[in-house]
Order: C-alpha cells, then structure tokens, then sequence
C-alpha cells in the first residue's frame, strides 16, 4: 500500500512539474510574447532580442517539461528544474523585484514547482 501511494505521489508530482514548465514555456513565451518576458529579457544588459530567446527558452522550458513525463525514472530532469526555478527565482528578484508581490508571482509558482520536485525526488525509488 505504501509503495503505491508513493508512485502516485511521484506521478502526480512529476505531472505537476511537467505542467508548469509545459505552460510557463508555452503561453507567455512561444503562443503569445509577455510584455513582462520581453522586459525581462531586456533587462539581461545582453542585447539580447526577446522576440528570439523567449520562444527559444519557451521551447526549453516545453522540452524539460515533456523529458519530465517521458523519462518517469531519472531525477536529473527533475534536478535541471530546480536548478533552472532557483535560477529564474533569483534573477527575477534582482532585475525587477516588484514582480515579487504581484498576483500570481514567481515566488508563488517557483516555490510550489520547487516542493513538487522534491516530492518527485524523494518518492522517486519508489516508483523505479
């Protein structure tokens, strides 16, 4: 009984995280730009264009989500997520932190990602 709550667990976890970085990857940066994702972009200092690295991150973001749900045994997906949540968290609290306390911030999103995966993570022998 345990072990089968545990691959649920681990399932709906990994679906979870797979969702966010699905959509986050999808609606804001490849169907349709975000002012904000432009700005963000902008304020790198890299001159980069947004209309090229956001759908390219998007199409990141799509493909970590999806490499999450195919490959249900390994962790480095999931550990890729974190690391790329903790990383976007922080940039984002350097270059415009009043996103910080808007409704629907990346504290919020990230932080939830961030449980998911170590939900994931811990769970993840037992769904092998």
């Amino acid at each position: 009984m345990q072990n089968r709550l545990l691959k649920q667990i681990n399932l709906v976890s990994r679906i979870g995280v797979a969702f966010l970085f699905i959509y986050h990857g999808l609606a804001p940066k490849i169907l349709w730009l975000s002012p904000i994702e432009i700005e963000l972009v902008g304020m790198s200092g890299l001159g980069l264009d947004a209309g090229v690295v956001s759908p390219l991150a998007g199409l990141g973001e799509v493909l970590l989500g999806f490499i999450i749900l195919c490959l249900p045994r390994k962790v480095w997906p999931l550990y890729l997520a974190v690391t790329s949540l903790l990383f976007l968290l922080l940039y984002v609290a350097v270059v415009m932190p009043v996103l910080l306390v808007e409704a629907f911030n990346p504290v919020t999103t990230n932080v939830m990602g961030l449980i998911l995966c170590y939900l994931a993570i811990r769970t993840n022998t037992a769904a092998s």
